[in-house]
């Protein structure tokens, strides 16, 4: 019987898998055997990565205010911490601005008028495979959770082998992809007010200029999700999960991790009152929504995080990029925990919104 490995999976049958975004090795008349293999027509094929385990650093939040080291020695001159100044979560005063600004979402009718009643929060994903996947496994988490609000109706926008360069444009298909899902749920864009937004750059480069790449990018997005979706109010963003690929590949290891520091800079930035990326609209004219981290995903491997989140190889498919369907479910489980969880997203629960009832004089 004859072992397909890796490299022979991708070159038959995983390619296009991955090109349609499913991310799992499934076909038809397959069985299964040991862990992390399936039998079709007397071949064995590889269900899961089984590439090796190599460090590559400390996560961001675990980082705290240290430098970070790159895999190869080289100091960056970067620090850790989600936020400015080694933390995990955000200034004070963009911390209120966020729950002031959450406060104010409410469900909206088709022309983005208030409608406490048949209205609705519209909240999409932007980004690539991954995203895609993942997204679609936090739907069926959420939809399923009666602590949910109802109104709350979640638009998978994230598309497969769409990186983040192929959004810079207002006007590209990415785009106009994402109006096709939402008028396919009888919605609008004038109805969406929240968006996840996780994205990235195929391969990787040299540090700091590839995060900032990925960051320029990522700013453009955000600046194309206001101007697209004019009610947005708040966009969540996550860097990648791990990969276990090193230097060369699709999204290798450390860029994966630095995926990371393009998040960090970007919100960095509006908190530093950058007028390219205002939110508030006392400084300006409003040129992108509310940006906050949604949640943090990338951990090293099998090194647990302090909160002890680890990545294996039997959460990714043999490309040891994309996630299986063990590793979809960890990121859906993340996401559900902080949209449940954070101080901005109070939106996202059943009875959110208390309606005064009306009163009327004999």
């Amino acid at each position: 019987m004859m072992k397909i490995t890796h490299s022979g999976l991708k070159s038959i049958h995983f390619a296009w898998i991955l090109a349609l975004g499913l991310g799992s090795a499934m076909f038809l008349g397959s069985t299964f055997t040991a862990q992390g293999y399936y039998r079709q027509d007397n071949l064995i094929f590889e269900t899961t990565c089984t590439a090796p385990f190599q460090s590559v650093a400390t996560p961001l939040n675990d980082l705290d205010g240290n430098e970070y080291i790159r895999m190869d020695g080289q100091p960056t001159g970067a620090y850790g911490g989600l936020y400015p100044g080694g933390r995990n979560t955000p200034p004070d005063a963009h911390l209120s601005a966020g729950v002031t600004i959450a406060a104010g979402i409410v469900p909206l009718n088709l022309t983005g008028s208030p409608d406490p009643l048949g209205g609705k929060i519209v909240m999409i994903s932007i980004g690539m495979s991954n995203t895609a996947q993942e997204f679609q496994a936090f739907r069926t988490l959420a939809y399923a959770d009666p602590h949910i609000n109802p109104q709350v109706l979640l638009v998978n926008g994230a598309q497969a082998g769409q990186t983040a360069d192929l959004w810079v444009d207002p006007q590209a298909p990415t785009w106009d992809e994402v109006d096709r899902r939402l008028a396919l749920a009888n919605l609008t864009p004038a109805q969406v007010q929240v968006a996840w937004v996780k994205q990235t750059l195929a391969g990787g480069g040299n540090f700091p200029a590839w995060p900032l790449e990925v960051k320029d990018d990522l700013k453009s997005i955000v600046r194309n999700l206001k101007t697209r979706y004019p009610n947005l109010q708040m966009a969540y963003l996550s860097s990648r999960t791990r990969s276990y690929t090193y230097w060369n590949g699709l999204s290798p290891e450390p860029a994966a991790f630095e995926s990371g520091f393009a998040v960090k800079w970007l919100i960095q930035d509006q908190i530093n009152h950058d007028p390219a990326l205002n939110f508030n609209p006392t400084r300006g004219a409003v040129l992108a929504p509310y940006l906050a981290w949604g949640p943090y995903l990338w951990a090293d491997g099998s090194n647990p995080r302090s909160d002890g989140l680890v990545w294996l190889p039997e959460d990714m498919v043999p490309d040891c990029t994309h996630p299986s369907e063990a590793g979809q479910a960890k990121v859906a489980a993340r996401l559900l925990a902080f949209f449940k969880s954070d101080p901005t997203t109070n939106w996202f629960l059943q009875q959110h919104f208390t309606y005064l009832p009306v009163i009327t004089r004999p």
